[in-house]
């Protein structure tokens, strides 16, 4: 039986995790899945012959680290999955920047290097709104991503100094939709698509992970967003294994929120058959590769 890691961290006794349900699938095409921690230096990377990369959700708090694990792995006889080039284009939110320039509909974005609080209020200007937001290029699980108001973001400023003094971000107007409506999430397992989920804060929130009170529901996709997220897709140069791709509505179409290509949760808890057919992508890629 082959066997491949599971890259998680060290405890995700905090998180909604369900990774554990591939075991059973994997195991029936002949593969032994083993959770490993990205943080543990004593792993022999060549004991397995693929790593998944899967929960890894702290990696923002050392993404300079994390990257570095991910190019022993790719030195390693492991084969890596997604692929090293993919993840580190995508670990910072400028790709979203590249996806635009490929017609992807993307939410409006301001990018900027350092803060500035004095310029808080140029950004409500730009994009006309009383509300904004404001997030980190590089992070995950909604960690210091600030949901401001033209009336009182002032009482926020002494957090934003303090959270992006050496990190750069993004500004985007707040989408009113995220809350009356939720964030639309399509999986796609190898190129192929899976299943879809509509995530909803809540009350008084924005954020839409479980961690944050978020609430889940099973979805089909109606046929704009189906071909925005193709779309997104397709504008990927380098096929990953899986994708998720985050969408809110915005007018009589959707924007891209995210295309979560590292670590995203792909919920194979709302779909019976989802981990089947992710352990069935991967199977089939590793024997395109003679894996």
């Amino acid at each position: 039986m082959k066997r491949c890691a599971i890259l998680s961290m060290d405890s995700l006794a905090d998180f909604e995790a369900y990774d554990h349900l591939l075991e059973e699938p994997l195991a029936e095409l002949g593969w032994q899945m083993q959770m490993v921690s990205w943080r543990d230096d004593q792993v022999d990377w060549d004991d397995f012959h693929a790593v998944i990369v899967r929960s890894p959700w702290d990696y923002q708090d050392d993404a300079d680290k994390f990257i570095a694990v991910l190019e022993k792995i790719e030195q390693s006889t492991a084969h890596l999955e997604n692929s090293l080039v993919v993840m580190k284009w995508n670990i910072d939110k400028r790709y979203l920047k590249e996806l635009e320039a490929k017609h992807v509909n993307i939410v409006p974005t301001l990018w900027r290097e350092h803060f500035d609080g004095s310029e808080i209020p140029a950004f409500f200007e730009h994009f006309g709104v009383e509300q904004i937001v404001i997030k980190p290029r590089i992070s995950a699980n909604a960690d210091n991503t600030f949901w401001l108001k033209k009336a009182s973001y002032q009482d926020s400023l002494v957090a934003l100094t303090e959270a992006f003094a050496s990190r750069n971000f993004m500004i985007q107007p707040f989408m009113a939709s995220v809350i009356e409506e939720g964030e639309f999430s399509l999986f796609y397992f190898d190129g192929n698509y899976s299943h879809a989920i509509l995530k909803t804060p809540k009350k008084d929130d924005f954020r839409v992970q479980e961690e944050h009170g978020g609430r889940l529901a099973a979805i089909e996709p109606e046929p704009e967003l189906m071909r925005q997220a193709n779309l997104s897709l397709a504008a990927i140069s380098d096929m990953p294994l899986y994708a998720r791709v985050d969408f809110v509505r915005s007018g009589d179409s959707f924007a891209l929120m995210e295309a979560e290509l590292i670590e995203p949760s792909l919920y194979f808890n709302m779909d019976n058959n989802s981990a089947t057919r992710f352990a069935q992508a991967f199977v089939a890629k590793m024997q395109r590769l003679s894996i």
